[in-house]
């Protein structure tokens, strides 16, 4: 049982809300495009891929984070980036949604749709088909998290769409104890040998090469995807050891984490995980 009041969340929000800003700034390259691509030239001269995230903020409108996210294919186009986009942040708009991928698929830029909460999992997969069908060449991420993810797989392997597989920020309701190591194995599994490609999000160094050894074994191409900001020196050793390509996401824009400032009102614990995290690296 969760003891916090909500007095007390709502206390522990508004204290704690600059802090969880200030740990953020480390997982964000800028607040500007410039400086995304120029920490993508710096990786690319290291032999190091990246994606692109706009992470927008609170005040942005769909209008304004849709222009962000045109510029940023302006700007990837020619390279061998792509660009990972938030579908909430658009609001679900087709139309918006749509413009985006009709300029992905002219700057021949590969699109990607970040996973958010389980209920908007059916949205996030209706824009993604008319996203296809616009032209646009989009992949999509499916957390270990949740038991409904082993159909999505099914869904993105009938799609043809390369899979970004993560452990997941929120817990599933139909099954809020799963294990996050057996569950991403599982997704592992059923896209092993069926899906296009396949990306190995974790700095689960352990979990992480073992996905890529299953996924390796059914000749399934993979890369293995870090989050900038995040240690990525021991993972980037073994990845050249084993000759894995490794790409980085690199967000810009707003020095926050969503998924964080989203979420703390109900699990304030997730700013003091920020400030140890944000402590550690001082």
């Amino acid at each position: 049982m969760n003891m916090l009041t909500t007095g007390t969340r709502r206390l522990a929000s508004r204290v704690l809300r600059p802090l969880v800003r200030r740990a953020a700034q480390a997982y964000v390259a800028g607040e500007r495009l410039a400086d995304a691509i120029g920490t993508l030239e710096r990786l690319k001269a290291r032999s190091l891929a990246a994606t692109v995230g706009y992470w927008d903020a609170p005040p942005d409108s769909p209008r304004s984070v849709a222009d962000n996210y045109l510029k940023a294919l302006t700007a990837l186009s020619g390279t061998d980036g792509y660009l990972s986009i938030k579908l909430p942040a658009l609001k679900f708009s087709a139309e918006l949604a749509c413009e985006v991928a009709r300029a992905a698929a002219a700057a021949g830029v590969r699109l990607h749709c970040d996973a958010h909460d389980i209920e908007l999992v059916d949205q996030t997969k209706w824009i993604t088909e008319e996203m296809l069908r616009c032209g646009a060449v989009v992949s999509c991420t499916l957390p270990g998290r949740w038991q409904r993810s082993i159909a999505d797989a099914q869904w993105a392997i009938d799609n043809r769409l390369p899979v970004r597989v993560v452990k997941g920020q929120w817990a599933d309701p139909a099954d809020p104890d799963r294990d996050l190591k057996s569950g991403f194995l599982e997704v592992i599994d059923q896209l092993a040998g069926r899906a296009a490609t396949v990306a190995v999000a974790s700095h689960d160094i352990p979990l992480a090469l073992e996905a890529i050894r299953r996924l390796e074994a059914a000749g399934t191409p993979c890369t293995w995807e870090l989050l900038y900001g995040l240690p990525m020196r021991t993972a980037i050793r073994e990845a050249a050891e084993r000759d894995i390509p490794v790409r980085i996401y690199v967000p810009y824009g707003a020095a926050y984490m969503p998924y964080a400032l989203g979420k703390l009102r109900q699990n304030p614990r997730i700013a003091w995980w920020l400030l140890r995290d944000m402590l550690c690296r001082n």
